[in-house]
């Protein structure tokens, strides 16, 4: 990648998508890619897994409809199974990171192979733009758009550009992918952020930039979020066992708050002044819902105190539980 910000020598990239159960979803995600105005070449590679809807139907329609897109198989239906064959499949220099929730912002390939050649950065990506179409999904995006509900990232709360840990999906430099072996299979969750920290073990730079925005359409019920949030915890667990200088305070919270309020529960049965704990973390949560949920619509309002401990405890259970046997 040569060219000067700014100039019409834009290199093609290759978008990667791992697609699994996107039927309501993939079409819009794929027309974001589409669409994008950008200069350079394009080609848009979906691994489609083992999909109990009309998934692989709708993304072979996509791609008979445009060439640039080509459909190839994931038998594992597994995340890092798929990228790596997607990524397997393409050709270009520069990859771009896409999903089947996700909708591109308009500008974003281009202005993130801008920043790419600004930086020097092995990685580029920016803000996770979790935006609902119902009352609940909608919730849940206020929720992870919150530090009350996700911490302090970036990705998900916004802040100045520059180096981060990690940032939502990214677009790589292939020699990059090529110098950490890509994304590990071992990783059926959290791939992204285990990749990203062999990056910057190897000396690369993650660059976050809240220019780039990817809109996330959130799961859309308690117990499809619970699914989501549980496994996530679970596979947490694994990065930080794997790579032990990622261990910090922030990953742990959610576990020991889930040891303190199972504390506070039982162990109010002998002694109720126990019970506090759980009465406090309840009253935080609905209060704490209730300001980042001003201005909201009431049947957003109501759904975010339990969304948030949905969030949080699963999240925490799945840690405390471990990482999910391998395949």
């Amino acid at each position: 990648m040569t060219q000067a910000p700014g100039s019409t020598a834009y290199p093609p990239v290759s978008v990667i998508m791992p697609i699994l159960n996107e039927e309501a979803h993939l079409a819009e995600a794929v027309g974001s890619v589409l669409a994008q105005d950008y200069p350079g070449g394009m080609e848009v590679v979906v691994a489609v897994g083992p999909s109990r809807d009309g998934t692989r139907e709708v993304a072979e329609g996509l791609a008979a409809a445009d060439p640039r897109v080509v459909v190839v198989d994931n038998p594992t239906g597994r995340t890092p199974d798929g990228l790596n064959a997607a990524l397997a499949r393409t050709s270009h220099e520069v990859v771009v990171r896409m999903d089947g929730h996700g909708v591109l912002s308009d500008g974003y390939v281009r202005r993130a192979v801008e920043v790419l050649e600004e930086t020097g950065a092995a990685n580029v990506g920016g803000l996770m733009l979790a935006e609902g179409k119902n009352d609940m999904q909608q919730a849940v995006a206020v929720a992870m758009r919150s530090p009350l509900g996700m911490g302090g990232a970036r990705f998900h709360i916004g802040g100045r550009p520059g180096p981060a840990e990690t940032v939502y999906l990214g677009v790589f430099r292939r020699s990059w992918l090529r110098q950490v072996g890509g994304y590990d299979p071992a990783y059926a969750r959290a791939q992204d952020w285990e990749m990203n920290h062999r990056i910057r073990k190897a000396g690369g730079v993650v660059w976050f930039t809240p220019e780039l925005t990817v809109t996330y359409r959130p799961r859309g019920t308690l117990r499809e979020l619970a699914r989501q949030f549980y496994r996530t915890g679970r596979w947490r667990r694994q990065v930080m066992r794997q790579h032990r200088d990622t261990v910090s305070a922030r990953y742990l919270a959610p576990p020991v708050a889930v040891a303190v309020l199972a504390a506070g529960v039982v162990g109010g049965l002998a002694w109720r002044p126990l019970w506090l704990l759980p009465a406090g973390y309840a009253a935080t949560i609905t209060v704490g819902g209730a300001w980042i949920a001003r201005g909201q619509p009431p049947g957003v309002l109501l759904r975010v105190p339990p969304v948030l401990a949905t969030m949080h405890l699963t999240w925490g259970a799945g840690f405390l539980r471990g990482p999910e046997p391998p395949p």
